[in-house]
Protein backbone atom coordinates (compact mmCIF):
# COMPACT_ATOMS: atom_id res chain seq x y z
CA UNK A 1 0.00 0.00 0.00
CA UNK A 2 1.32 3.83 -1.05
CA UNK A 3 2.42 5.86 2.03
CA UNK A 4 -0.39 8.27 2.08
CA UNK A 5 0.46 12.12 0.46
CA UNK A 6 1.51 14.73 3.25
CA UNK A 7 -2.09 17.18 2.96
CA UNK A 8 -1.59 20.31 5.61
CA UNK A 9 -5.19 20.16 5.76
CA UNK A 10 -5.31 16.80 7.06
CA UNK A 11 -2.00 16.24 9.28
CA UNK A 12 -1.64 16.25 12.90
CA UNK A 13 -0.54 19.63 13.58
CA UNK A 14 -3.26 22.41 14.94
CA UNK A 15 -2.70 24.61 11.62
CA UNK A 16 -3.29 28.31 12.33
CA UNK A 17 -2.07 27.51 16.01
CA UNK A 18 1.57 26.41 16.93
CA UNK A 19 1.76 22.90 17.28
CA UNK A 20 0.13 19.33 17.61
CA UNK A 21 -3.52 19.02 17.86
CA UNK A 22 -2.89 16.69 20.49
CA UNK A 23 -1.21 19.14 23.02
CA UNK A 24 -2.73 22.09 24.46
CA UNK A 25 -2.61 23.71 28.03
CA UNK A 26 -6.17 24.02 29.45
CA UNK A 27 -7.63 25.52 32.47
CA UNK A 28 -9.05 23.05 35.00
CA UNK A 29 -12.14 23.66 37.58
CA UNK A 30 -10.24 24.31 40.12
CA UNK A 31 -7.78 26.61 38.28
CA UNK A 32 -5.37 24.69 37.68
CA UNK A 33 -3.42 24.43 34.52
CA UNK A 34 -2.68 21.19 32.52
CA UNK A 35 -1.21 20.26 29.64
CA UNK A 36 -2.95 17.70 27.09
CA UNK A 37 -1.09 14.94 25.72
CA UNK A 38 2.08 13.07 26.13
CA UNK A 39 4.57 14.70 23.78
CA UNK A 40 6.42 16.51 26.65
CA UNK A 41 7.43 16.35 30.32
CA UNK A 42 4.63 18.68 31.19
CA UNK A 43 1.83 17.03 29.81
CA UNK A 44 -0.50 15.64 32.50
CA UNK A 45 1.07 17.51 35.81
CA UNK A 46 -1.54 20.28 37.14
CA UNK A 47 0.45 23.33 37.39
CA UNK A 48 -1.62 25.17 40.61
CA UNK A 49 1.08 28.23 40.33
CA UNK A 50 0.76 29.45 36.81
CA UNK A 51 -2.39 31.23 36.57
CA UNK A 52 -1.39 33.24 40.22
CA UNK A 53 1.72 33.97 38.30
CA UNK A 54 -0.03 34.98 35.54
CA UNK A 55 -2.58 37.47 37.18
CA UNK A 56 -0.01 38.56 39.62
CA UNK A 57 2.73 39.93 36.45
CA UNK A 58 -0.35 41.08 34.31
CA UNK A 59 -2.73 42.47 37.01
CA UNK A 60 -5.64 41.25 35.85
CA UNK A 61 -7.86 38.20 36.21
CA UNK A 62 -8.29 35.23 34.34
CA UNK A 63 -11.90 34.42 33.89
CA UNK A 64 -13.22 31.37 32.61
CA UNK A 65 -16.16 32.09 31.67
CA UNK A 66 -14.59 35.26 29.69
CA UNK A 67 -13.17 34.05 26.71
CA UNK A 68 -12.40 35.28 23.21
CA UNK A 69 -14.47 33.47 20.65
CA UNK A 70 -12.33 32.42 17.67
CA UNK A 71 -14.09 33.12 13.81
CA UNK A 72 -15.70 29.63 12.98
CA UNK A 73 -15.50 30.21 9.18
CA UNK A 74 -12.82 32.21 8.61
CA UNK A 75 -13.18 34.59 5.63
CA UNK A 76 -10.98 33.05 2.03
CA UNK A 77 -10.31 35.17 -0.94
CA UNK A 78 -11.87 33.73 -3.86
CA UNK A 79 -8.79 31.93 -5.87
CA UNK A 80 -7.15 33.90 -8.62
CA UNK A 81 -6.66 31.45 -11.05
CA UNK A 82 -4.31 31.51 -14.00
CA UNK A 83 -6.32 29.71 -16.45
CA UNK A 84 -3.16 29.02 -18.61
CA UNK A 85 -1.15 28.28 -15.80
CA UNK A 86 -3.65 25.51 -14.76
CA UNK A 87 -3.82 23.80 -17.81
CA UNK A 88 -0.36 23.10 -18.00
CA UNK A 89 -0.09 22.33 -14.35
CA UNK A 90 -3.22 19.68 -15.37
CA UNK A 91 -1.05 18.40 -18.31
CA UNK A 92 1.88 18.10 -16.60
CA UNK A 93 1.35 16.53 -13.19
CA UNK A 94 -1.06 14.22 -11.39
CA UNK A 95 -3.92 15.60 -9.59
CA UNK A 96 -2.44 14.78 -6.18
CA UNK A 97 0.44 17.58 -5.87
CA UNK A 98 -1.99 20.63 -6.52
CA UNK A 99 -5.18 21.83 -4.11
CA UNK A 100 -7.03 24.42 -4.42
CA UNK A 101 -9.36 23.89 -1.23
CA UNK A 102 -9.87 26.88 1.20
CA UNK A 103 -8.49 25.17 4.01
CA UNK A 104 -5.39 24.32 2.55
CA UNK A 105 -4.76 27.75 0.92
CA UNK A 106 -5.39 29.17 4.17
CA UNK A 107 -2.98 27.25 6.13
CA UNK A 108 -0.85 28.44 3.48
CA UNK A 109 -0.78 31.91 3.25
CA UNK A 110 0.79 32.50 7.00
CA UNK A 111 3.53 32.08 9.25
CA UNK A 112 3.58 32.02 13.37
CA UNK A 113 3.69 35.64 14.14
CA UNK A 114 1.06 36.65 16.76
CA UNK A 115 0.15 40.37 15.54
CA UNK A 116 -0.01 40.73 12.01
CA UNK A 117 -0.86 36.97 11.28
CA UNK A 118 -1.73 34.53 13.99
CA UNK A 119 -4.41 36.93 15.88
CA UNK A 120 -5.76 37.97 12.72
CA UNK A 121 -6.37 34.57 11.41
CA UNK A 122 -7.89 33.36 14.40
CA UNK A 123 -10.05 36.70 15.49
CA UNK A 124 -10.25 38.66 12.68
CA UNK A 125 -9.05 37.84 8.93
CA UNK A 126 -5.96 38.57 6.70
CA UNK A 127 -6.11 40.67 3.35
CA UNK A 128 -4.66 38.14 0.90
CA UNK A 129 -4.26 34.20 0.49
CA UNK A 130 -2.66 32.22 -1.37
CA UNK A 131 -4.56 30.75 -4.48
CA UNK A 132 -3.41 27.25 -4.94
CA UNK A 133 -0.82 25.09 -2.73
CA UNK A 134 1.33 23.08 -4.95
CA UNK A 135 3.00 19.98 -3.10
CA UNK A 136 6.47 19.36 -5.16
CA UNK A 137 7.96 16.21 -4.58
CA UNK A 138 11.58 16.14 -6.77
CA UNK A 139 13.73 18.34 -8.54
CA UNK A 140 12.61 17.48 -11.53
CA UNK A 141 9.28 18.29 -10.69
CA UNK A 142 10.27 21.84 -8.83
CA UNK A 143 12.45 22.59 -12.07
CA UNK A 144 9.31 22.62 -14.42
CA UNK A 145 7.10 24.17 -12.16
CA UNK A 146 9.32 27.21 -11.96
CA UNK A 147 9.23 26.87 -16.01
CA UNK A 148 5.41 26.79 -16.51
CA UNK A 149 5.06 29.97 -13.49
CA UNK A 150 7.42 32.37 -15.05
CA UNK A 151 6.37 31.08 -18.81
CA UNK A 152 2.26 32.14 -17.16
CA UNK A 153 3.23 34.88 -14.90
CA UNK A 154 2.56 33.44 -11.97
CA UNK A 155 3.88 33.82 -8.29
CA UNK A 156 5.80 31.18 -6.21
CA UNK A 157 6.32 31.11 -2.54
CA UNK A 158 8.61 28.66 -0.54
CA UNK A 159 6.45 27.02 2.11
CA UNK A 160 8.53 24.59 4.81
CA UNK A 161 7.14 24.08 8.26
CA UNK A 162 5.30 27.60 8.48
CA UNK A 163 7.17 28.42 11.54
CA UNK A 164 8.08 31.67 10.69
CA UNK A 165 7.89 34.53 13.15
CA UNK A 166 8.76 37.37 10.72
CA UNK A 167 6.02 37.53 8.19
CA UNK A 168 7.85 36.18 6.02
CA UNK A 169 4.64 34.21 4.79
CA UNK A 170 2.01 36.78 4.57
CA UNK A 171 1.24 37.08 1.17
CA UNK A 172 1.99 40.40 -0.52
CA UNK A 173 -1.40 42.60 -0.64
CA UNK A 174 -0.35 44.17 -3.52
CA UNK A 175 0.46 41.48 -5.72
CA UNK A 176 -1.94 40.95 -8.52
CA UNK A 177 -0.75 37.62 -9.85
CA UNK A 178 -1.96 34.08 -8.87
CA UNK A 179 0.04 33.06 -6.07
CA UNK A 180 0.76 29.17 -5.43
CA UNK A 181 2.51 28.26 -2.03
CA UNK A 182 4.74 25.33 -2.68
CA UNK A 183 4.78 22.72 0.01
CA UNK A 184 8.55 20.87 0.34
CA UNK A 185 6.94 18.58 3.05
CA UNK A 186 6.98 15.84 0.69
CA UNK A 187 11.06 15.84 0.26
CA UNK A 188 11.84 14.62 3.25
CA UNK A 189 14.09 11.50 1.42
CA UNK A 190 17.45 10.88 3.19
CA UNK A 191 19.52 11.37 -0.92
CA UNK A 192 22.77 9.75 0.83
CA UNK A 193 25.07 8.97 3.53
CA UNK A 194 28.78 8.80 4.05
CA UNK A 195 29.82 7.61 7.14
CA UNK A 196 33.43 8.06 6.11
CA UNK A 197 33.15 12.20 5.53
CA UNK A 198 30.42 12.88 7.90
CA UNK A 199 27.94 14.05 5.72
CA UNK A 200 24.71 13.70 4.79
CA UNK A 201 22.39 15.03 1.78
CA UNK A 202 18.97 15.50 3.24
CA UNK A 203 16.16 16.49 1.07
CA UNK A 204 14.88 20.50 2.86
CA UNK A 205 11.47 19.81 3.61
CA UNK A 206 12.57 17.18 6.49
CA UNK A 207 11.37 18.68 9.74
CA UNK A 208 14.83 18.45 12.38
CA UNK A 209 13.08 15.90 14.47
CA UNK A 210 12.94 13.51 11.48
CA UNK A 211 16.38 13.92 10.52
CA UNK A 212 17.64 13.67 13.80
CA UNK A 213 15.54 10.13 14.46
CA UNK A 214 16.96 9.14 11.18
CA UNK A 215 20.39 9.80 11.81
CA UNK A 216 19.93 8.55 15.64
CA UNK A 217 18.83 4.81 14.70
CA UNK A 218 22.59 4.88 12.70
CA UNK A 219 24.17 6.20 15.79
CA UNK A 220 24.49 10.03 14.24
CA UNK A 221 23.14 13.51 14.83
CA UNK A 222 23.48 16.86 13.06
CA UNK A 223 22.24 18.52 16.22
CA UNK A 224 20.65 21.24 14.84
CA UNK A 225 18.03 22.10 17.60
CA UNK A 226 16.24 25.07 17.46
CA UNK A 227 12.84 25.54 19.15
CA UNK A 228 10.94 24.31 16.46
CA UNK A 229 12.82 21.81 15.46
CA UNK A 230 9.76 19.56 15.25
CA UNK A 231 8.21 21.40 12.91
CA UNK A 232 10.37 23.62 10.78
CA UNK A 233 12.47 22.19 8.16
CA UNK A 234 15.51 22.12 6.81
CA UNK A 235 14.85 24.37 4.06
CA UNK A 236 13.57 27.30 6.30
CA UNK A 237 16.76 26.94 8.47
CA UNK A 238 18.64 27.58 5.56
CA UNK A 239 16.13 30.46 4.41
CA UNK A 240 15.97 32.05 7.62
CA UNK A 241 19.69 31.54 9.11
CA UNK A 242 18.82 29.82 11.70
CA UNK A 243 20.62 28.79 15.13
CA UNK A 244 20.17 26.22 17.29
CA UNK A 245 19.99 25.64 20.98
CA UNK A 246 23.67 23.21 20.69
CA UNK A 247 25.40 26.02 18.64
CA UNK A 248 28.00 25.78 20.62
CA UNK A 249 28.85 22.07 19.88
CA UNK A 250 27.17 21.68 16.79
CA UNK A 251 27.31 25.24 14.69
CA UNK A 252 24.75 27.60 13.78
CA UNK A 253 23.26 26.22 9.93
CA UNK A 254 26.06 28.22 8.25
CA UNK A 255 28.58 25.91 9.93
CA UNK A 256 26.62 23.09 9.14
CA UNK A 257 25.50 22.74 6.13
CA UNK A 258 28.26 22.37 3.33
CA UNK A 259 26.07 22.49 0.29
CA UNK A 260 22.90 23.76 -0.82
CA UNK A 261 20.85 23.36 -4.03
CA UNK A 262 18.39 25.64 -4.94
CA UNK A 263 16.22 25.95 -8.03
CA UNK A 264 15.73 29.49 -9.80
CA UNK A 265 14.50 30.73 -12.83
CA UNK A 266 17.82 30.86 -14.04
CA UNK A 267 19.23 27.31 -13.33
CA UNK A 268 20.76 25.41 -9.98
CA UNK A 269 22.54 27.02 -7.65
CA UNK A 270 25.04 24.83 -6.37
CA UNK A 271 28.38 23.61 -5.83
CA UNK A 272 29.44 20.86 -7.98
CA UNK A 273 30.89 19.01 -4.48
CA UNK A 274 30.35 19.67 -0.77
CA UNK A 275 33.43 21.49 0.41
CA UNK A 276 34.86 21.06 3.69
CA UNK A 277 36.77 24.73 3.32
CA UNK A 278 37.95 25.72 -0.40
CA UNK A 279 39.26 29.19 -1.41
CA UNK A 280 37.49 29.68 -4.82
CA UNK A 281 36.64 33.07 -4.98
CA UNK A 282 33.03 34.11 -4.50
CA UNK A 283 30.93 31.51 -3.05
CA UNK A 284 27.59 31.74 -4.02
CA UNK A 285 25.85 29.53 -1.93
CA UNK A 286 26.00 31.93 0.81
CA UNK A 287 23.91 34.03 -0.38
CA UNK A 288 21.01 31.18 0.21
CA UNK A 289 21.52 31.50 3.81
CA UNK A 290 18.68 34.34 4.55
CA UNK A 291 17.15 34.41 1.20
CA UNK A 292 13.71 34.02 2.95
CA UNK A 293 11.94 32.84 -0.26
CA UNK A 294 13.20 35.71 -2.65
CA UNK A 295 15.49 34.00 -5.16
CA UNK A 296 14.13 30.27 -5.67
CA UNK A 297 13.11 26.85 -4.05
CA UNK A 298 15.43 25.08 -2.12
CA UNK A 299 15.65 21.49 -2.28
CA UNK A 300 18.57 19.77 -0.70
CA UNK A 301 21.29 20.23 1.54
CA UNK A 302 24.66 18.52 2.64
CA UNK A 303 24.96 18.85 6.06
CA UNK A 304 28.25 17.38 8.77
CA UNK A 305 27.09 14.40 10.88
CA UNK A 306 28.61 13.78 14.34
CA UNK A 307 28.45 10.44 16.23
CA UNK A 308 25.65 10.49 18.75
CA UNK A 309 26.99 11.75 22.43
CA UNK A 310 28.17 9.16 24.46
CA UNK A 311 26.51 11.17 27.33
CA UNK A 312 23.78 13.76 27.84
CA UNK A 313 24.37 15.51 31.14
CA UNK A 314 22.03 18.41 32.64
CA UNK A 315 22.80 20.77 35.27
CA UNK A 316 21.98 24.29 36.45
CA UNK A 317 22.84 26.98 38.47
CA UNK A 318 20.58 30.13 40.29
CA UNK A 319 22.56 33.42 40.95
CA UNK A 320 21.37 36.18 43.30
CA UNK A 321 20.70 38.70 40.09
CA UNK A 322 20.50 38.96 36.42
CA UNK A 323 23.92 41.05 36.45
CA UNK A 324 25.74 37.97 38.13
CA UNK A 325 24.29 35.98 35.91
CA UNK A 326 25.77 38.15 32.61
CA UNK A 327 29.20 38.41 34.01
CA UNK A 328 29.55 34.39 34.55
CA UNK A 329 28.52 33.85 31.13
CA UNK A 330 31.01 36.61 30.08
CA UNK A 331 33.83 34.67 31.44
CA UNK A 332 32.47 31.38 30.70
CA UNK A 333 32.91 32.71 27.25
CA UNK A 334 36.43 32.44 27.93
CA UNK A 335 37.11 29.28 28.24
CA UNK A 336 37.52 25.63 26.56
CA UNK A 337 34.23 24.62 28.76
CA UNK A 338 31.35 25.70 27.19
CA UNK A 339 28.39 23.55 27.20
CA UNK A 340 26.46 22.36 24.02
CA UNK A 341 23.84 24.32 25.59
CA UNK A 342 23.79 27.62 28.25
CA UNK A 343 20.94 29.32 29.03
CA UNK A 344 20.39 32.79 31.48
CA UNK A 345 17.07 33.38 32.23
CA UNK A 346 15.74 36.37 34.13
CA UNK A 347 13.59 36.44 37.57
CA UNK A 348 10.60 36.89 35.33
CA UNK A 349 11.18 34.14 33.24
CA UNK A 350 12.41 32.15 36.50
CA UNK A 351 9.65 32.96 37.67
CA UNK A 352 7.51 31.47 35.06
CA UNK A 353 9.45 28.65 34.88
CA UNK A 354 8.42 27.70 38.92
CA UNK A 355 4.99 28.14 38.04
CA UNK A 356 4.88 25.61 35.53
CA UNK A 357 5.82 23.18 38.30
CA UNK A 358 3.33 20.19 39.30
CA UNK A 359 1.52 20.27 42.60
CA UNK A 360 3.85 18.31 45.38
CA UNK A 361 2.71 16.20 47.51
CA UNK A 362 4.23 14.56 50.46
CA UNK A 363 7.94 14.13 50.96
CA UNK A 364 8.09 15.80 47.81
CA UNK A 365 6.71 19.28 49.18
CA UNK A 366 9.00 18.94 52.34
CA UNK A 367 11.77 18.87 49.74
CA UNK A 368 10.78 21.67 47.90
CA UNK A 369 9.93 23.95 51.10
CA UNK A 370 13.57 22.70 52.60
CA UNK A 371 15.22 23.97 49.30
CA UNK A 372 13.18 27.18 49.35
CA UNK A 373 14.38 28.06 52.79
CA UNK A 374 18.06 27.11 52.30
CA UNK A 375 18.20 29.80 49.20
CA UNK A 376 15.99 32.25 50.30
CA UNK A 377 17.07 31.71 54.44
CA UNK A 378 20.31 30.54 54.58
CA UNK A 379 22.36 31.77 51.28
CA UNK A 380 20.34 35.10 51.35
CA UNK A 381 19.13 35.26 47.66
CA UNK A 382 16.39 37.63 46.92
CA UNK A 383 13.46 35.56 45.53
CA UNK A 384 12.57 38.82 43.47
CA UNK A 385 16.12 39.29 41.96
CA UNK A 386 17.49 35.60 41.71
CA UNK A 387 17.94 34.14 38.32
CA UNK A 388 19.00 30.80 37.10
CA UNK A 389 21.51 29.60 33.99
CA UNK A 390 20.82 26.00 32.72
CA UNK A 391 23.14 23.93 31.17
CA UNK A 392 23.12 21.18 28.28
CA UNK A 393 26.77 18.95 28.14
CA UNK A 394 26.82 16.22 25.82
CA UNK A 395 29.89 14.26 24.78
CA UNK A 396 32.35 11.59 25.94
CA UNK A 397 32.37 10.81 29.72
CA UNK A 398 35.41 12.65 30.11
CA UNK A 399 34.33 15.55 28.57
CA UNK A 400 31.50 15.98 30.25
CA UNK A 401 32.73 15.19 33.83
CA UNK A 402 35.46 17.97 32.38
CA UNK A 403 33.17 20.77 31.43
CA UNK A 404 30.75 20.26 34.59
CA UNK A 405 33.49 20.52 36.64
CA UNK A 406 34.98 23.70 35.77
CA UNK A 407 31.64 25.24 34.98
CA UNK A 408 30.16 24.95 38.42
CA UNK A 409 33.79 25.75 39.69
CA UNK A 410 33.63 29.04 37.85
CA UNK A 411 29.88 29.19 39.04
CA UNK A 412 30.78 29.03 42.64
CA UNK A 413 33.35 31.89 42.02
CA UNK A 414 30.61 34.00 41.36
CA UNK A 415 28.37 33.23 44.38
CA UNK A 416 26.61 30.48 41.98
CA UNK A 417 24.48 27.28 44.12
CA UNK A 418 24.00 24.51 42.01
CA UNK A 419 20.23 23.91 41.08
CA UNK A 420 21.11 20.56 40.25
CA UNK A 421 19.97 18.27 36.91
CA UNK A 422 16.02 18.41 37.26
CA UNK A 423 16.39 21.49 37.04
CA UNK A 424 18.43 22.00 34.15
CA UNK A 425 16.28 19.70 31.94
CA UNK A 426 13.32 21.27 32.93
CA UNK A 427 14.65 24.44 32.11
CA UNK A 428 15.48 23.15 28.40
CA UNK A 429 12.56 20.96 27.62
CA UNK A 430 10.41 23.78 28.98
CA UNK A 431 11.45 25.93 25.69
CA UNK A 432 9.07 22.95 23.65
CA UNK A 433 6.18 24.09 25.69
CA UNK A 434 6.12 27.97 25.24
CA UNK A 435 4.44 28.56 22.26
CA UNK A 436 1.51 26.47 23.52
CA UNK A 437 0.91 29.05 26.22
CA UNK A 438 1.13 32.09 23.83
CA UNK A 439 -2.24 30.33 22.43
CA UNK A 440 -3.68 29.19 25.68
CA UNK A 441 -3.93 33.00 27.17
CA UNK A 442 -5.16 34.56 23.71
CA UNK A 443 -8.18 32.75 25.06
CA UNK A 444 -8.34 34.83 27.74
CA UNK A 445 -7.73 38.58 25.85
CA UNK A 446 -3.91 38.28 26.51
CA UNK A 447 -1.77 38.35 23.38
CA UNK A 448 1.71 37.95 23.69
CA UNK A 449 4.81 37.59 21.07
CA UNK A 450 8.72 36.43 21.40
CA UNK A 451 11.58 38.73 19.78
CA UNK A 452 15.38 38.18 19.77
CA UNK A 453 18.52 40.18 19.20
CA UNK A 454 22.37 39.73 19.36
CA UNK A 455 24.11 42.34 21.27
CA UNK A 456 27.27 43.15 22.40
CA UNK A 457 28.32 42.17 25.75
CA UNK A 458 29.14 45.84 26.63
CA UNK A 459 25.53 46.54 25.58
CA UNK A 460 23.61 43.90 26.85
CA UNK A 461 21.85 45.44 30.02
CA UNK A 462 21.17 48.73 27.95
CA UNK A 463 19.04 47.01 25.55
CA UNK A 464 17.29 44.65 28.11
CA UNK A 465 16.32 48.23 30.12
CA UNK A 466 15.40 50.23 26.91
CA UNK A 467 13.19 47.60 25.18
CA UNK A 468 11.47 47.24 29.24
CA UNK A 469 11.04 50.97 29.18
CA UNK A 470 9.60 51.61 25.79
CA UNK A 471 6.77 48.43 26.25
CA UNK A 472 6.42 50.37 30.03
CA UNK A 473 5.79 53.79 28.18
CA UNK A 474 3.23 52.95 25.56
CA UNK A 475 1.49 50.23 27.14
CA UNK A 476 0.63 53.63 29.79
CA UNK A 477 -0.04 55.67 26.20
CA UNK A 478 -2.18 53.15 25.36
CA UNK A 479 -4.37 53.14 28.24
CA UNK A 480 -3.92 49.34 28.31
CA UNK A 481 -5.44 46.96 30.98
CA UNK A 482 -3.44 45.85 33.87
CA UNK A 483 0.69 45.56 33.67
CA UNK A 484 3.04 44.83 30.88
CA UNK A 485 4.76 41.68 30.58
CA UNK A 486 8.33 41.36 29.80
CA UNK A 487 11.01 38.80 30.52
CA UNK A 488 14.05 37.71 28.61
CA UNK A 489 17.02 35.37 28.61
CA UNK A 490 20.15 35.07 26.76
CA UNK A 491 20.42 31.81 24.99
CA UNK A 492 23.52 31.86 22.50
CA UNK A 493 27.01 33.30 23.97
CA UNK A 494 29.68 34.68 21.34
CA UNK A 495 33.00 35.96 22.01
CA UNK A 496 32.44 39.07 21.32
CA UNK A 497 28.36 39.41 22.56
CA UNK A 498 25.09 37.11 23.23
CA UNK A 499 21.72 36.51 21.62
CA UNK A 500 19.15 38.07 24.05
CA UNK A 501 15.47 36.83 23.62
CA UNK A 502 12.02 38.57 25.32
CA UNK A 503 9.10 37.86 25.92
CA UNK A 504 6.02 40.35 26.05
CA UNK A 505 2.41 40.02 27.07
CA UNK A 506 -0.01 42.15 28.28
CA UNK A 507 -4.11 41.58 28.67
CA UNK A 508 -5.77 43.48 25.23
CA UNK A 509 -9.67 43.52 26.34
CA UNK A 510 -11.77 45.72 25.52
CA UNK A 511 -8.77 47.57 23.14
CA UNK A 512 -10.10 48.04 19.63
CA UNK A 513 -8.04 46.24 16.62
CA UNK A 514 -5.72 44.80 19.48
CA UNK A 515 -3.66 43.35 17.67
CA UNK A 516 -2.60 46.37 15.47
CA UNK A 517 -1.87 48.05 18.57
CA UNK A 518 0.46 45.05 19.86
CA UNK A 519 2.09 45.26 16.43
CA UNK A 520 3.13 48.79 16.74
CA UNK A 521 4.46 48.59 20.48
CA UNK A 522 6.87 45.27 18.83
CA UNK A 523 7.70 47.22 16.45
CA UNK A 524 8.93 50.52 18.77
CA UNK A 525 10.37 47.92 21.01
CA UNK A 526 12.54 46.60 18.12
CA UNK A 527 13.99 50.01 17.42
CA UNK A 528 14.45 50.97 20.38
CA UNK A 529 16.85 47.66 20.57
CA UNK A 530 18.82 48.71 17.96
CA UNK A 531 19.13 52.00 18.92
CA UNK A 532 20.62 50.54 21.89
CA UNK A 533 22.87 48.35 19.58
CA UNK A 534 21.04 45.40 19.06
CA UNK A 535 20.26 43.76 16.13
CA UNK A 536 17.77 43.23 13.88
CA UNK A 537 17.54 39.66 14.77
CA UNK A 538 19.63 36.98 15.59
CA UNK A 539 18.13 33.95 13.96
CA UNK A 540 14.31 34.66 13.40
CA UNK A 541 15.29 36.79 10.31
CA UNK A 542 13.84 40.10 8.45
CA UNK A 543 10.92 38.85 6.43
CA UNK A 544 7.97 42.01 6.01
CA UNK A 545 8.08 42.47 9.97
CA UNK A 546 11.53 43.74 10.42
CA UNK A 547 12.23 45.44 6.92
CA UNK A 548 12.36 48.88 7.36
CA UNK A 549 15.33 48.94 9.79
CA UNK A 550 18.01 46.90 7.21
CA UNK A 551 18.61 50.52 6.14
CA UNK A 552 20.51 51.15 9.40
CA UNK A 553 22.07 47.55 8.63
CA UNK A 554 23.43 47.72 5.63
CA UNK A 555 24.90 50.18 3.01
CA UNK A 556 23.33 51.53 0.03
CA UNK A 557 25.72 49.81 -2.03
CA UNK A 558 25.02 46.51 -0.10
CA UNK A 559 21.52 46.64 -0.45
CA UNK A 560 21.72 47.59 -4.84
CA UNK A 561 23.82 44.65 -4.50
CA UNK A 562 21.01 41.97 -3.46
CA UNK A 563 18.81 44.18 -6.04
CA UNK A 564 20.76 43.36 -8.84
CA UNK A 565 21.55 39.82 -7.68
CA UNK A 566 17.57 39.26 -7.78
CA UNK A 567 16.82 41.36 -10.95
CA UNK A 568 19.08 39.10 -12.78
CA UNK A 569 17.97 35.67 -11.43
CA UNK A 570 14.34 36.11 -11.08
CA UNK A 571 13.78 39.15 -14.01
CA UNK A 572 9.67 38.32 -13.98
CA UNK A 573 9.77 38.01 -10.01
CA UNK A 574 8.42 34.71 -10.18
CA UNK A 575 9.72 34.57 -6.49
CA UNK A 576 7.48 37.52 -5.27
CA UNK A 577 7.24 37.11 -1.42
CA UNK A 578 8.76 39.92 -1.16
CA UNK A 579 10.59 39.77 2.57
CA UNK A 580 13.81 41.67 3.80
CA UNK A 581 14.58 44.62 1.43
CA UNK A 582 12.45 43.69 -1.02
CA UNK A 583 9.53 44.25 1.12
CA UNK A 584 6.80 46.48 0.07
CA UNK A 585 7.36 50.52 1.18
Amino acid sequence: MADKKFFADDHETWGHKWGYKDTEFVLNKDRTVSMTGNRYELCGDRMPDFVPYVEDMLGVEINPEDTLKEVDEKPVQPSNINEDFLTQLQNTFPEDRYSMKDKDRLLHSHGQTTSEEVYKILYNKIDRTADMVFYVESEDETKRLIEIAGSCNVCLVPFGGGTSVSSALKIPEGETRMVVAVDLRRMTEVEWLNEKDRRICVQAGITGTALEDWLGERGFCVGHEPDSVELSTLGGWIATNASGMKKNRYGNIEDIVENVTMITPKGVIEQVEPLSRASIGFKPQNILFGSEGNLGIITKAILKIHKKPEIKKYNSVVFNSWSAGVEFLYELSKTNFIPSSVRLVDNVQFRFGQALKPRTEGIDKLIDRIKKFVVLNIKGFDADKMCAVTFVMEGTSGEVSYQEKNILSLAKNHDGLVGGSGNGKRGYMLTYAIAYVRDFLTNYHIIGETMETSVPWSKIQEVCEAATQTLFDLHSKHNIPGKPYISYRIPQIYHTGVCIYFMLGMSVKGIPNAEDVFGEIEHAIRKAIMEKGGSISHHHGVGKLRNDFLSGTLSESSMNLIRDMKKSNDPNNVFGIRNGIFADK
